[in-house]
């Protein structure tokens, strides 16, 4: 058995490994309100009847696996609240799951997301940009996938790094629909013969997407139909602790290969952008008090004004005193002014925002240890 496969008892918290068996037996053994977040793909139940071929009368490499088949809806039902249940048992109380599927289920397990207590914040369309045609020319293409992203329940807190998405989306508010590949070419796992590793492989960017967005290094994500490993592979990357369940023994061997091979981003490069009444405060007057600025020293702004500053961290100019805010907001006549990227200071021959200091502060005090 290979070092990364654990057998089916797992008393404490598996961290960095794949979990042989059923997925609900295996969250059930887990320790209750350890996970921050959960990724689930579970079954279609695409209900194929019969082969589907392409015009050319090749036939196309659906999901047909037996992992896929149940009898009936109500046994599909049956399946989904129970996995569910464990699933929710395992979130902390800040905890959120995302649950991707298709048009066969994802109404389904939506409906039993809200009855088992879940709190639905959004779905997320996953628009392919390169999906499979639809061969038999009866229907619209299928382009798209739907996510569900829910707490744990109503009111319960959960993580969301807003400016992160935001950066990732040149600057613009991320929407709640994604258009990314399907995953092909050389990010395609392949069998020794060639052939597709599993038939539903997620690409990493959609990944990355969910874990940047509501993940921080250091979290733990479950993977409860863990495949051949996409969602450890980007944990990995991104410095989160990841924990995969998965019964088949073929994507077990797989996705151990693949995640031997990835490597974790130094921890500088996970960095993101927060939202700024996320940062600590840092009173201007702390500037002063530790000499980065002077009493007496004079700040300009883009404009042309200036003002003194103080020794108890005012400002005064002309014939206003107060904050960096306060006097900015005044001198241009305005409702309000942020002071911090409004003045500046003289340093090296070239005006400088005083935010630069603020920032600097900032950065000594995320290196402090807790």
């Amino acid at each position: 058995m290979n070092a990364m496969t654990k057998p089916k008892s797992a008393q404490a918290l598996p961290l960095n490994t794949i979990l042989d068996g059923d997925c609900i037996e295996m969250m059930n053994s887990l320790p209750a309100e350890s996970v921050d977040l959960i990724f689930a793909d579970p079954p279609y139940n695409l209900q194929l009847r019969g082969d589907l071929h392409r015009p050319d009368n090749s036939r196309v490499d659906a999901v047909d696996d037996d992992w896929d088949q149940f009898d009936s809806f109500a046994v599909y039902d049956q399946f989904t609240r129970e996995w569910l249940k464990a699933a929710r048992r395992l979130l902390k109380p800040n905890g959120a799951i995302w649950v991707i599927g298709s048009y066969h289920n994802i109404f389904r397990v939506g409906a039993a997301l809200q009855d088992a207590g879940y709190w639905i914040l959004n779905d997320v369309v996953w628009r392919k940009s390169n999906p499979m045609p639809n061969f038999r020319g009866k229907r619209f293409t299928n382009a798209h996938e739907t996510m569900i992203w829910a707490s744990k329940g109503e009111g319960a807190k959960y993580t969301f790094n807003y400016e992160a998405l935001k950066a990732l989306n040149e600057g613009i508010q991320m929407r709640s629909d994604w258009v990314l590949p399907i995953c092909n070419g050389g990010e395609r796992l392949k069998t020794a013969d060639g052939e597709k590793a599993h038939p539903t492989q997620k690409p990493m960017s959609l990944l990355h997407r969910v874990l940047v967005g509501s993940t921080n290094p250091g979290d733990v994500v479950l993977d409860p139909f863990f495949g051949t490993g996409t969602t450890g592979a980007v944990a990995k990357m991104l410095g989160r602790d990841w924990i995969g369940i998965e019964r088949e023994a073929s994507y077990r061997e797989v996705a151990e290969r693949r995640l031997a091979d990835i490597r974790a981003y130094d921890k500088s490069s996970l960095e993101v952008t927060r939202a700024k009444r996320a940062e600590p405060r840092v009173p201007f007057g702390q500037l002063v008090e530790r000499g980065m600025l002077r009493p007496g020293e004079m700040l300009v702004s883009p404009t042309g004004k200036v003002a003194k500053v103080r020794a108890d961290g005012t400002l005064v100019g002309e014939d206003v005193k107060g904050s960096i805010h306060q006097v900015g907001a005044h001198l241009e006549g305005a409702p309000s002014c942020n002071g911090w990227t409004y003045w500046h200071f003289r340093k090296d021959g070239k005006t400088v925002p005083i935010d630069v200091l603020r920032q600097q502060i900032r950065a000594e005090m995320a290196a402090r240890p807790h």
